[in-house]
């Protein structure tokens, strides 16, 4: 009869029954870039410039090729515009594109329920005074009865601002009055 040791019983049952600790894994940026698929260029980088207070960077182009072997595009190249939320590499990135030659569709964007998805941005915001006039002075209108403010268990002192981009997606900006 052959001996096992008992601590190799345990790494043989644990791995039987996927009890595996998972490895800690490395990210070089602990922020998400975002693309969202716009149906007007302008008008979205206007909105998410002036009405929300992004950035834009330096854009780029990802030929037709490189789209379709990534599974991006049915071989379309993308315009890509960048716009920015802060400073640095870590900054959040939005990356806005219209694909010339197709008719994206929709969706039930009236509530975020409506489908699944991405379904909102939220951004935090220092001053949500300031916020509602540049949303007002953009022409944007918020949604419902917003601001309203969060509960304090959640969030004390803050308020919630919903709006809609271009294309009706709901962008939510939380922060103080």
């Amino acid at each position: 009869m052959r001996f096992i040791a008992p601590s190799a019983v345990l790494v043989l049952l644990s791995l039987l029954a996927g009890d595996r600790a998972a490895e800690p894994v490395a990210f070089p940026r602990t922020t998400i870039d975002l693309g969202t698929v716009v149906s007007d260029l302008e008008k979205s980088t206007r909105f998410y410039t002036d009405a929300i207070g992004f950035r834009e960077l330096k854009g780029f182009e990802v030929p037709a090729d490189v789209a379709a072997g990534a599974g991006l595009t049915d071989g379309k190249p993308l315009a890509v515009r960048v716009v920015v939320l802060g400073e640095g590499d870590n900054a959040t990135k939005l990356k806005l594109m219209q694909i010339v030659g197709t008719s994206p569709r929709g969706g039930d964007n009236e509530f975020i329920h409506s489908h699944t998805g991405f379904r909102y941005l939220t951004i935090i915001v220092d001053n949500t005074t300031a916020a509602l006039a540049r949303l007002a002075k953009a022409g944007v209108k918020p949604l419902a009865k917003s601001p309203v403010a969060i509960p304090e268990n959640i969030a004390p002192g803050m308020f919630l601002t919903c709006v809609r981009d271009p294309d009706g997606n709901i962008v939510e900006l939380i922060g103080p009055k």
